[in-house]
């Protein structure tokens, strides 16, 4: 059984972390408010995961991360931050993993797992540049649609959605032909 420290100043977030794992058979040996507490509970519990967010009280995540890099524990980092910079650094500070919150169990249980059985970093961090890629994409194509056809934010953006769902492809794509200049509608 995979042992985890989960690290989350909102007490919330942590219980539903806790349920969602413990569900999928993995241990919850500690839980952290602030990123002091997750290091003395990462340094003395030795899991084999921490989930740790990265804007929290006292210590921040990346921090946790640099400070128990010389140890056993693989730290996934877990925000609604997404800037690319920002997972750089993390990357730097020894991060095995950067999700994105909102996330499903559909999409961070298969992460976990993969982290747990050795995949490649690089593979789980991948699909953190996708999802960046993806909002970068639909971003620019709501510019677009913005300029193009004098949509506001939101009307381009349920442009792009509905189509999305329409065409039973992702926004990803919907946003590739909108800005390869395709007619989508």
């Amino acid at each position: 059984m995979t042992r985890v420290v989960i690290a989350d100043d909102e007490s919330i977030i942590r219980l539903d972390l806790k349920e969602l794992l413990e569900d999928a058979g993995y241990e919850v040996v500690g839980e952290a408010a602030d990123g002091a507490e997750a290091i003395q509970l990462i340094r003395e519990l030795q899991p084999e995961l921490a989930l740790v967010d990265i804007k929290m009280p006292q210590v921040d995540g990346l921090t946790v991360a640099e400070e128990v890099n010389d140890t056993s524990t693989k730290v996934v980092i877990l925000t609604a931050f997404s800037q690319r910079d920002l997972i750089e650094t993390a990357r730097d500070a020894g991060v095995t993993a950067y999700l994105v919150k909102p996330f499903r169990a559909s999409e961070i249980l298969p992460k976990l797992a993969a982290i747990v059985s050795g995949q490649s970093t690089t593979e789980v961090l991948g699909s953190v540049d996708d999802k960046l890629e993806t909002r970068d994409l639909v971003q620019q194509a709501k510019l677009f649609l913005m300029d193009a056809r004098d949509m506001t934010e939101p009307e381009a953006f349920d442009f792009i959605q509905q189509t999305a769902m329409r065409s039973r492809s992702r926004m990803r794509d919907v946003a590739v032909l909108i800005l390869r200049g395709d007619d989508v509608g």
